[in-house]
Order: C-alpha cells, then sequence, then structure tokens
C-alpha cells in the first residue's frame, strides 16, 4: 500500500515539474521568478536561461516516469533522494536572493519535504 501511495505521489511530482517546465517555455514571463525579486523577465538572455531550466525540468519529470515503468521503487527512492537537492537548492537560492520566504519555504521548500518523503517509502518498502 505504501509502494502505491509513494509510486501515485512520485507521478504527480514528474507530472507537476513536467507541467512547470512547458509553461516557462510557452510564457516564460508568467513562471519566470521563482520568488527572486527583481527578476528580468523581459529580457532575451534571462529568457534563454529560462529555456535551459526548462528543458531540464521536463527531463527531470520524464525520468521519474521512465524510472515508475521500468525500475524498482527502491531505484525510484533513490532518484527522489538526489532530487531533493533541487527544490532544496531552489529554495536557498530565492533566500540569499532576499526573496520572500513564502515562496521559499512554501513552493521550494515544501517540495523538497514532499520528495523526501516520497522518498523515504519507497526506500523503506
Amino acid at each position: 500500500m505504501l509502494i502505491t501511495v509513494a509510486t501515485v505521489l512520485a507521478g504527480l511530482i514528474g507530472a507537476g515539474i513536467i507541467a512547470i517546465g512547458v509553461l516557462q517555455i510557452r510564457a516564460p514571463q508568467t513562471a519566470a521568478g521563482f520568488g527572486i525579486p527583481g527578476t528580468p523577465t523581459g529580457d532575451r538572455t534571462f529568457q534563454a536561461w529560462l529555456t535551459v531550466k526548462s528543458v531540464r525540468d521536463i527531463a527531470s519529470g520524464v525520468l521519474i516516469f521512465i524510472l515508475l515503468a521500468g525500475a524498482t521503487p527502491h531505484l525510484l527512492g533513490w532518484y527522489m533522494l538526489a532530487a531533493v537537492g533541487i527544490p532544496a537548492g531552489d529554495a536557498l537560492i530565492v533566500l540569499r536572493s532576499n526573496g520572500p520566504k513564502a515562496a521559499a519555504y512554501g513552493v521550494h521548500g515544501a517540495t523538497a519535504a514532499v520528495m523526501l518523503a516520497i522518498s523515504v517509502l519507497l526506500l523503506v518498502a
């Protein structure tokens, strides 16, 4: 039962990060910033950087689905544990940039906590 819950949650994380990546490509001005104040959403260089990040987000989400389809829950758990560093790092970047704590903790930190919980469930199952 725990494996089923954890794999469904992992799938939701994968779908969510794919959706964020697609949104960033289609409308960078709406997805840009991540809680960092003064983000230059109209700057072409920043939009290029955001596109690179978007492709990496989409690939990270697709990798979750590949692991869901072909790997053991244990391997998915290790991947999810390693990937916790992404939203945790995003939270630290927002905090270091004097961004809103709500974005740092409520978005990025919460995502990291959920991913950590999923990885634990998958690793102990």
